[in-house]
C-alpha cells in the first residue's frame, strides 16, 4: 500500500501535515507547491488499496481528480476549511471539512487528535492570520509570551515561504521545509537548532522591508488596494503584507494585486478581521480564483479585468 500527503505548501497545509505524521509516523510520499497551486490532486497517481491524505486545499478545487481517485479504489482523508461545495459521499472518502472564518486545517487536525501536537496546531494558526484562534489554543501550553511570540514568528515565516510564482521563488520547496522540522515534535526546538529558520527569518524581514516603502493605489476608510512589481521578493511578500496590513487596519478589506511577468496580477484579498466574510465570493467570480472567507485570491487576473476586479473590491466591502 502506498501512502501520499498532499498538502498546501503554506504555514498551515505543513503544520497540518507535520501533526499528522508526528501521530502516524511512515515513509509517505509528498506532494506540494507553491501556495497558490491548489489543484495538487491532478499530480497524483494512486492505485486500489492506496491512502491519500488531502491537506489544506479546496475539494472544489479537487473535485474531478478526487474522484478519480475514489473510482480507482483509493481510500482519501480530506481536512479542510476552504470552500468545498457538495462532498461527495463514498466509501472510501472520509473527510473533517469546516469553513468557518476562526478555523484553519491545523486547528482542524488538532481536533482529530485530542491536541497532541498542539503547539504545532498554535504555529499553523498564526501562520494563517488567525492570531486569536491561535492564542485561544495555546492557552494549556503554559507557554509565557516570549515563547507565544516566537511561534508566531515562526507561523508567518513558514507562511511567508509559501508564497511565489514558482518553486524558485521560495526559499525552500515545501516538501523540503516540511522535512526539516518533522524531527521535531516541539517546534521551540525547531526555531532554536534549524539553520531553515535562521534563513526565513532573514528573508522575510529583507522583504518585509521593501514591502513597508509601499503606498495604496487605493485607500479609503474600508478598502486598501496595493500594486506590486513583478519582482521575486513582491510575489514572496504579498501574502504576509497583506495579513499585516489587515492587522494594522482591521475595519479594511485589502487587495494585493503583484504584476506578473507575463502580464496581469496574481491578486490575494483579505477581507476586515473585523468581518471575516466575502474574499472568496469575490474572488470566485473571476477565473482561478478561490480561497476562504477571510482570505482568498486570483491566480491571473488579466489587466483588461483590473477595472472589473476594482469595482467589485469596493461593493463587495462596503
Amino acid at each position: 500500500m502506498a501512502i501520499i500527503d498532499v498538502f498546501n505548501g503554506d504555514a498551515d497545509g505543513i503544520c497540518a501535515l507535520q501533526q499528522l505524521r508526528l501521530q502516524e509516523p511512515c515513509a509517505s510520499t509528498l506532494v506540494s507547491g507553491v501556495k497558490r497551486e491548489i489543484d495538487l490532486l491532478r499530480r497524483v497517481e494512486a492505485a486500489a488499496g492506496d491512502l491519500v491524505t488531502v491537506l489544506d486545499l479546496s475539494l472544489d478545487k479537487n473535485r474531478a481528480d478526487l474522484q478519480r481517485l475514489l473510482e480507482q479504489g483509493v481510500e482519501v482523508r480530506y481536512f479542510d476549511h476552504h470552500y468545498a461545495g457538495d462532498i461527495p459521499d463514498h466509501p472510501g472518502l472520509v473527510t473533517l471539512i469546516d469553513t468557518a472564518p476562526e478555523i484553519c486545517t491545523s486547528l482542524l487536525v488538532d481536533q482529530a487528535l485530542q491536541g497532541r501536537f498542539r503547539a504545532w496546531a498554535v504555529v499553523g494558526a498564526f501562520g494563517d492570520n488567525l492570531d486569536n484562534s491561535a492564542r485561544r489554543a495555546a492557552r494549556d501550553l503554559d507557554l509565557d509570551a516570549r515563547q507565544l511570540d516566537r511561534l508566531r514568528e515562526l507561523g508567518i515565516c513558514l507562511n511567508y515561504n509559501g508564497y511565489g510564482a514558482t518553486l524558485e521563488d521560495l526559499y525552500f520547496p515545501p516538501d523540503e521545509l516540511f522535512r526539516s522540522l518533522h524531527p521535531y515534535a516541539d517546534p521551540l526546538q525547531f526555531i532554536a537548532e534549524s539553520l531553515h529558520f535562521v534563513r526565513l527569518k532573514q528573508g522575510y524581514e529583507e522583504d518585509m522591508a521593501r514591502g513597508r516603502q509601499l503606498r495604496p493605489e487605493l485607500e479609503t476608510e474600508r478598502h486598501a488596494v496595493y500594486l506590486l512589481p513583478a519582482e521575486p521578493w513582491a510575489r514572496r511578500v504579498r501574502g504576509v503584507l497583506g495579513n499585516q496590513l489587515a492587522r494594522q487596519a482591521p475595519q479594511r478589506a485589502h487587495a494585493l494585486l503583484t504584476r506578473l511577468p507575463e502580464g496581469g496580477f496574481v491578486v490575494s484579498v483579505r477581507a476586515p478581521l473585523t468581518n471575516r466574510e466575502g474574499a472568496d465570493e469575490l474572488c470566485r467570480q473571476f477565473p482561478g480564483g478561490g480561497g476562504r472567507k477571510a482570505a482568498a485570491g486570483v491566480n491571473h487576473l488579466p489587466e483588461q479585468q483590473l477595472d472589473r476586479f476594482m469595482e467589485l473590491f469596493r461593493k463587495s466591502f462596503t
